[in-house]
């Protein structure tokens, strides 16, 4: 039998670009406008610092197993308890899935009235041929698309700094802690934590593919932040297509937002059908990804979707006290014991750490909630790993 080729590093580093130009991250970047530019900067690049270095963990265990996301997770919370996140991750990847599709719809909308309902049906036909066409045949097409989305966001940063507006919005407002600023930030990269290993684990050399990748997504990430959160300061604007429309762009700004829109969907989609094969083993992850997206498209036509500050937040709460528990099993604790049905321990200390995370929201902690929370997770960890030895 032929052995399976697997994607280069090169090929894992444009896949996580495309995920990093996404029209979602530049409109989250708009939010932290309020603590004006340097503060802003600041709470981005720490967010961002602290999100990859838990997706990269994350995809480093995918990648040495050679397992998907979903799987890694059962080694940590049995195979029966693994099962509860791959459906949590399903569902927020279909969640995903609709709000890019609505974003995307709605700023090509701007660009070319023709209705949001007709742009939802374009970019979900485009994101099916790309789940069709596979991630392992993606090479020669993600080159082509990488390289007009590099040039044009480009264009737009020159538009947006320096195009010789003054700053006019109203940095000294509070409607966000800089705290906020900072999970917000480190909540992009997490909402990829349960999706990374499904691209890792199919690269010829998988620590340097994880390593390309993570590195490649956060400065590519905190690049469209800060489009975000500039479009916002120095033009007053915080919808990013109107900033095309009224920069002349045209139709090299609707190639911005098709193209971004894609090439993030594609992953959310494609993550969600390998998710659903460690639920039920007999369905086609390619196939799951395909009904992920009309279900998307279906969702995005129908349901406004324009605040996802709960839905980041949500996907906090659930995803970092599950990679804590993960990094303290793997790289501390060191387990290699084959998971039971359900690792109870591991369930109970990860619903501890959800509730902590929830907790650690109404408290202004200037790190972010993450980073405590998953600390906390991890002694939990050690502490329960120690106590069931003295007593066995």
């Amino acid at each position: 039998m032929e052995k399976k080729k697997g994607t280069s590093v090169f090929e894992n580093g444009l896949i996580w670009f495309g995920a990093g130009v996404s029209i979602a991250e530049i409109l989250t970047g708009t939010y932290l406008a309020p603590l004006g530019f340097e503060k802003g900067l600041t709470a981005i690049l720490l967010g961002h610092l602290i999100g990859c270095l838990m997706m990269f963990f994350a995809g480093l265990i995918g990648a040495r197993m050679r397992k998907s996301a979903m799987e890694t997770v059962k080694m940590s919370f049995g195979q029966k308890g693994g099962l509860l996140f791959a459906f949590l991750n399903v569902l927020q990847l279909v969640g995903w899935t609709a709000i890019m599709i609505y974003d995307g719809a709605l700023a090509a909308n701007s660009t070319f009235n023709t209705g949001a309902w007709v742009w939802c049906i374009v970019i979900g036909a485009l994101i099916i041929l790309w789940i069709a066409v596979g991630v392992t045949n993606l090479g020669k097409i993600n080159t082509v698309a990488m390289a007009a989305l590099f040039i044009l966001t480009l264009i737009l940063c020159r538009l947006i700094f320096f195009g010789g507006g003054s700053a006019i919005s109203d940095a000294s407002g509070d409607a966000m802690s800089f705290g906020a600023a900072v999970e917000l930030s480190v909540a992009m990269p997490l909402s990829w934590l349960p999706v990374i290993s499904d691209y890792t684990r199919e690269a010829e050399k998988p620590v340097k593919a994880t390593a390309v990748s993570v590195i490649v997504y956060g400065l590519v990430s905190c690049w469209m932040y800060v489009i975000g959160m500039g479009a916002a300061i120095y033009t007053g604007e915080t919808d990013i297509a109107v900033i095309m429309m009224k920069a002349g762009l045209g139709i090299a700004g609707l190639l911005i937002v098709i193209f971004s829109t894609v090439t993030t969907t594609f992953l959310d989609a494609y993550s969600a059908g390998v998710s659903s094969e460690s639920i039920l083993p007999r369905l086609k992850g390619k196939h799951v990804g395909i009904v992920v997206t009309v279900i998307g498209t279906i969702a995005a036509i129908l349901f406004p979707m324009d605040d996802i500050t709960d839905f980041l937040y949500l996907i906090g709460s659930v995803f970092a006290p599950m990679i804590a528990v993960q990094i303290a099993d793997v790289f501390i604790l060191k387990k290699e014991n084959k998971p039971g049905y359900f690792d109870w321990k591991n369930l109970i200390i990860w619903l501890i750490g959800f509730i902590i995370y929830r907790w650690f929201m109404t408290i202004d902690i200037p790190v972010g909630n993450t980073l405590p929370d998953m600390a906390v997770v991890i002694v939990l960890c050690i502490l329960a790993d120690k106590l069931l030895k003295r007593r066995n």
